[in-house]
């Protein structure tokens, strides 16, 4: 039997990034602090994250980076805790870490590099992290809180909900955060899988067989969103980062649209080969842009949309080209669905930001009781962006729990 302190000051349910973070706080301001955690071992998303090198925060990150129903929830907390605050732990850790591109910040070695970090500062700060614990109940009582768990009882001040979303169940994701929330009356929003690949349907799969596992840059677009970045093909569909990004605004039943040539404005690109090299076929021309095969599978794409076969560049009219450069800067598709949370990196929605402060992440209604990272309605973009969220949210409620 785990040995539980009588009484703490703060207890935080989850050892992932966010709750690590408020316990490594809480603790620092000499509150007595005990992590639980129902998985086998603390960080799991930290851990497979970034291709097991954890992409652990953003250069550039800003409030434009968030979705939620509130997009001015997450100001104060990433303002009181930047990505530079992180930065400079990472760099007193003496952790090695590089920018692979647009801001996006990884450890060169692995991802357990900041895992250890983590629970070093917890060490530091006198708080207690315990795995393979279950939450069985929580009540509230005139103190505070009591806990129920698998591996004892424990009473504290303050409760921090830092379970995480929904998405990858495998590494034990549950819905326990929401529902706390729900017990003691906190709105939920709508829960869906974000930052996650679009499957298709077998029509729209068949035609592309031959480009599975090819990537090419592209600007996808859903609504007003659109995203510059690369885009993979799979056996089931369509993923990639640029797939991954625009997934979080899209919707069921919404088509979208994608520019294959984003650098390059093709029909002047078609007029002016067209001049200096008359004998070249359209393929050829377009294997340029990306591959022979995805040029061979997008010729035969446009033969069947727009009647265009691919001729030598002297047999085409100037409305053909024009016709045909539309066609691949506005190539669109209508996804069947996603992966879902089997495959998601974020669950979009979550606890209503309403029902919390944005200065301290304390329940409105409810003294004593915060919600911290991904269980909170506040998804970031892919890039290190949710994991700031994660350090930000933990930081502030530490610092008030």
């Amino acid at each position: 039997m785990t040995y539980f302190p009588d009484q703490v000051d703060v207890v935080v349910i989850g050892a992932g990034a966010a709750g690590l973070m408020c316990a490594i706080t809480a603790g620092q301001r000499g509150r007595k602090v005990l992590v639980l955690d129902h998985a086998n071992k603390v960080g799991k998303k930290i851990l497979m994250s970034g291709g097991g090198r954890c992409n652990f925060t953003n250069m550039y990150t800003e409030p434009e980076n968030y979705l939620s129903s509130n997009p001015h929830f997450c100001k104060s907390a990433l303002a009181q805790y930047s990505q530079w605050d992180f930065i400079d732990m990472v760099c007193r850790h003496q952790i090695p870490y590089h920018e692979k591109k647009l801001g996006q910040l990884f450890c060169d070695n692995k991802a357990s590099d900041i895992v250890a970090m983590l629970l070093d500062e917890c060490d530091q700060a006198g708080a207690q992290v315990v795995t393979n614990c279950a939450i069985e109940s929580v009540t509230a009582t005139d103190a505070g809180y009591h806990v129920d768990a698998s591996l004892g009882e424990v009473v504290c001040r303050s409760l921090v909900v830092a379970t995480g979303g929904l998405s990858i169940p495998t590494m034990g994701a549950t819905g326990l955060g929401y529902q706390l929330a729900e017990q003691f009356g906190l709105q939920l929003k709508p829960r869906t899988a974000g930052l996650v690949p679009f499957t298709l349907s077998k029509d729209q799969l068949q035609p592309m067989q031959s480009l599975v596992g090819s990537s090419a840059e592209v600007r996808i677009s859903c609504g007003d969103q659109s995203f510059l970045e690369n885009i993979l093909f799979t056996h089931r569909g369509l993923s990639g980062p640029a797939v991954l990004q625009i997934s979080s605004y899209w919707q069921p039943g919404q088509t979208v649209v994608i520019d294959w040539s984003p650098h390059l404005a093709l029909e002047d690109h078609f007029l002016a080969s067209q001049q200096q090299r008359p004998k070249t076929e359209l393929r050829t021309l377009l294997a340029e842009l990306h591959t022979k095969k995805w040029a061979q599978v997008f010729c035969d794409e446009l033969t069947a949309a727009l009647g265009i076969a691919s001729n030598p560049l002297n047999q085409y009219s100037a409305s053909d080209l024009k016709r045909a450069a539309e066609y691949f800067h506005q190539w669109s598709i209508l996804p069947a669905g996603t992966e879902g949370y089997r495959t998601a990196e974020v669950t979009l929605g979550g606890v209503d930001t309403d029902g919390l402060s944005s200065k301290t992440m304390e329940a409105k209604q409810q003294q004593n009781l915060f919600f911290v990272g991904e269980v909170v309605d506040v998804t970031g973009w892919l890039g290190g962006f949710n994991f700031q969220w994660a350090w930000a949210s933990g930081y502030v409620a530490g610092l008030n729990a």
